[in-house]
């Protein structure tokens, strides 16, 4: 059993979808639930994103940091 509730790979999705798809998968977490994204490149635009909307809510945790693959565990508290 993973530990993560969903996966997005980032690169499978049109630029308009990825963060759309990111905040919809994070919204239907329990508390307490992590998702894992997986980029090619670095998502700290993304973290700066979730600060503005989810501040206090969530944690951020790279698993991997690059150069090629970026992985990181957000996890709703």
């Amino acid at each position: 059993m993973s530990e993560y509730a969903a996966t997005v790979r980032v690169p499978e999705y049109p630029p308009h979808l990825k963060h759309k798809t990111i905040f919809e998968t994070f919204n239907k977490l329990n508390s307490s639930e992590a998702m894992l994204i997986v980029n090619d490149h670095d998502p700290i635009p993304l973290r700066f994103q979730f600060d503005s909307m989810h501040e206090g809510k969530y944690t951020w945790e790279y698993i991997e940091q690059g150069p090629d693959t970026f992985q990181v565990k957000i996890e709703k508290l």
